[in-house]
């Protein structure tokens, strides 16, 4: 049962849900301003979920697993892969930079590099160590041209 909420959306629906808390319960008065924190924070939630549409396009094109913890049959070099090697990962941390703008959660800041820490801890370097079994050169060649995040 652990292993199925073990996935990188549970993650940052929990860090969500603390930074919501956080401007509910705990706001202390402190605020990033009024129009420019919910225009970017907009702005970056939005270019989240356009990240996600374009990485989960590559994904089906290439038929090949989305799945976190599963083993890839290919590895994708294309498209928005050309441009980070973990777009989807990148989108999540936007979504959660953008909702803690806009929600004004100021005291959650900290939240978005602990959530980048956990996830490159937790899934991204394990990823990179199954693809790198797997694809070898082909990793390898990638791993050079294109960086982890931007």
């Amino acid at each position: 049962m652990l292993k199925y909420l073990d996935i990188p959306p549970v993650w940052l629906c929990t860090a969500l849900l603390l930074a919501w808390l956080q401007k509910t319960y705990y706001d202390f008065g402190l605020s990033f301003g009024p129009v420019v924190a919910d225009l970017l924070g907009g702005l970056l939630v939005g270019a989240g979920f356009v990240l996600i549409a374009l990485a989960a396009y590559e994904f089906r094109r290439h038929r090949t697993t989305i799945i976190p913890h599963q083993e890839a049959t290919r590895l994708i070099t294309s498209g928005i892969f050309k441009r980070s090697r973990n777009p989807i990962y990148l989108a999540d941390s936007l979504i959660l930079a953008g909702f803690i703008l806009y929600w004004d959660a100021v005291l959650s800041l900290p939240l978005i590099p602990i959530f980048v820490w956990w996830i490159e801890k937790h899934f991204i370097l394990p990823e990179e160590k199954r693809l790198r079994r797997n694809f070898r050169a082909d990793f390898a060649r990638y791993e050079k041209q294109t960086r982890r995040w931007l």
